[in-house]
């Protein structure tokens, strides 16, 4: 009931800034200015993670190459969009999969389906809570940390779930997410770096695990 009071209050309070950044999206980045993104959320019945479309303003464009591939996430990422990155206000449009039930305001931060399939049993015990705006990782370092210390802060936040807790979390993203800036993005990438392809260079992994987890992503995003 506290997650869509908030997020109710947050979408009418904010209406104009997200009329205002739809319009600047629009005009930048082209459509849709809505990026809509599979994501892992809360285990199921089935003992599984459910998929959910995770809403975000979009920050890229869509410029590809003369075969018709999509260029890296540096050269697509624009000015205006790595501001949106940085304010954490492409971000805002979350709060619609808080008022859907598929995200809360606090819990661990849902990663992408290809980082899942390259999680631990324990690791992703962290799905057991519902994935959250912001979290303790969020606030301990966020992107600018390893992945093993991100995905260890889930699991604490996991053992002491506390509504003064998180109420500290609120505060502490406030300040460093939209005021600091800390930990929004990976050192000399534009985009964090995916759990596998950071297991793949620190030799923690083989080629060949590598490549049968990234098929089981696929298909998990199919199915």
């Amino acid at each position: 009931m506290l997650d869509i009071l908030c997020a109710s209050l947050t979408v009418v309070i904010l209406s104009p800034l997200y009329v205002l950044i739809a319009v600047l999206v629009k005009l930048k980045l082209g459509s849709p200015v809505i990026f809509k993104q599979d994501r892992p959320g809360l285990v199921g019945k089935d003992g599984h993670e459910e998929i959910f479309k995770m809403y975000k303003f979009r920050t890229m464009t869509d410029e590809r190459d003369s075969n018709g591939n999509l260029l890296s996430d540096e050269k697509r990422l624009t000015k205006f969009g790595s501001w949106l990155r940085e304010t954490s206000l492409d971000e805002l449009p979350e709060v619609f999969n808080i008022l859907n039930g598929t995200m809360s305001v606090i819990g661990p931060r849902p990663q992408l389906v290809r980082d899942l399939v390259f999680m631990t049993e324990e690791q992703r015990m962290r799905h057991t809570a519902r994935p959250g705006l912001s979290g303790l990782a969020q606030v301990n370092g966020r992107n600018s940390i390893a992945w093993e210390s991100k995905l260890s802060w889930d699991l604490k936040y996991l053992q002491r779930v506390s509504f003064i807790g998180d109420v500290k979390i609120v505060v502490k993203t406030i300040s460093k997410a939209l005021i600091k800036h800390d930990g929004i993005s990976q050192d000399d990438m534009a985009t964090a770096e995916d759990f596998g392809d950071y297991l793949l260079r620190t030799g923690k992994i083989d080629h060949d695990e590598y490549i049968a987890n990234q098929r089981l992503a696929e298909k998990i995003m199919s199915e």
